[in-house]
This record gives C-alpha cells, sequence and structure tokens, in this order.
C-alpha cells in the first residue's frame, strides 16, 4: 500500500523487451536504501517487485498485462519516472490509499497556467468517470491528488509549485499518457452496494508488486 506522496524523481537506465514482457533498470537513490530482493517499489503508480538492487539502481519486471494497462509499456531510456516506497505502519498518511494497480490510462488534454501552479485537464475512460468526483482524491502517475471538477469524461486537478517541481507532471503537455488510480474505497461501497459495473471495476493485476506476486504463486 502507498499513499501517493511521491518520494524521489527517478529515472529509466535501461529497459529490456522481453516479448511478452520488460524488464525495467531504474535509479533511485533514496527509494534503494535498505531494499531487498521482492520488495515493492511504485513506479509512475504501478506497484513492481525489484528484482535486483545495487549501487542506488533497480531492476523490476512488468508483465504483458501491466504493459496493457499502463503506459509503462511506452517509457524509454533517459525518462523520469516517480518513485515511492510502500506505506510503512504507524507512518503518516499524506495522501490517501494508494495500491499501485492503475485502473486505466488517461490522456493530458490542457495545461493551463495560474497565479499558484497548474491547471491540467485529463481524459478519463468513462468506465472511470463514476468514481471520480469534484473534491475526491484520484493518483494521476502515483502521484495523490485531489479532484477540482469532474465531467463525464474528464477531470481537472491544481498542482502546486512543489508538486510540478518533485514529480513528472511538471513536464507533462497535452496529449501525454498518464495512469490512473482512482480511490479503492469508492470501488467497494459500489460493490457493496450491489451495483458494481463492467470494465473498470477490477485493477488487481496492473501492478506487479507484492501482492500480483502471491497470484503468481498460485497459480
Amino acid at each position: 500500500m502507498f499513499t501517493g506522496i511521491v518520494e524521489e524523481l527517478g529515472q529509466v537506465l535501461a529497459v529490456e523487451d522481453l516479448g511478452e514482457q520488460a524488464r525495467l533498470r531504474l535509479r533511485g537513490p533514496k527509494v534503494t536504501e535498505g531494499v531487498r530482493h521482492g520488495d515493492s517499489i511504485a513506479v509512475n503508480g504501478v506497484c513492481l517487485t525489484v528484482v535486483t538492487s545495487e549501487d542506488g539502481e533497480f531492476t523490476a519486471d512488468v508483465m504483458a498485462e501491466t504493459l496493457h494497462r499502463s503506459v509503462l509499456g511506452s517509457l524509454t531510456e533517459g525518462a523520469p519516472v516517480n518513485l515511492e516506497r510502500p506505506l510503512a505502519f504507524g507512518g503518516r498518511l499524506d495522501g490517501h490509499l494508494v495500491q499501485g494497480h492503475v485502473d486505466g490510462t488517461g490522456t493530458i488534454a490542457e495545461r493551463r497556467e495560474t497565479a499558484g501552479g497548474t491547471d491540467i485537464t485529463v481524459t478519463l475512460p468513462g468506465a472511470l468517470a463514476r468514481y471520480v468526483v469534484e473534491k475526491g482524491s484520484i493518483t494521476v502517475d502515483g502521484v495523490s491528488l485531489t479532484v477540482v471538477d469532474a465531467a463525464e469524461d474528464r477531470f481537472t486537478i491544481s498542482l502546486i509549485p512543489t508538486t510540478l517541481a518533485l514529480t513528472t507532471l511538471g513536464t507533462k503537455q497535452p496529449g501525454d499518457p498518464v495512469n490512473l488510480e482512482v480511490d479503492v474505497l469508492a470501488k467497494y461501497v459500489e460493490r457493496l452496494l450491489g451495483h458494481a459495473g463492467t470494465g473498470g471495476g477490477d485493477s488487481g493485476d496492473a501492478g506487479d508488486g507484492a501482492a500480483a506476486s502471491r497470484k503468481e504463486a498460485v497459480r
């Protein structure tokens, strides 16, 4: 479980094509402190499992399902990435509860500079729109953000200078794709009320972290 508070702006060092999957090598001196094989790190909002770690770098495998659901498949050498370690029990929850299981992708439709920062409008799949509400939480490329306003196919977020400086959202432009994870609490409520729809309700395989590893183990 993560919080959507990016700890470090890392960098893609290499992308190895393994056919149906890929292996990423990334640099992140802060998030790799004390990291071990099998630990989880969120990369642009996707929970990945650490394969190797040495000298401030780590590698992680990305499965076909994650390449399909997220924008990790478009990463190239040199690209910046948002990195976050899992929330420790007893730690401060400064953002909101983030699973690292991407629900789908959106596209930046508009970027507007304001006196205090930047407003960004993002389009999203119709199946996810019902989970996005004004003043609710959403994760964009691993960043926990508050929805300013929401429409049927898009939403707007306001970014303060700190977020612009410390995450990849500072350089994103109209047309750029982003990973989206909606508030999981909304999906649980919908399920419990018996009104679950189709298309966006189950995103558990969109992250390759510890939870996904356990699924693979029992198959």
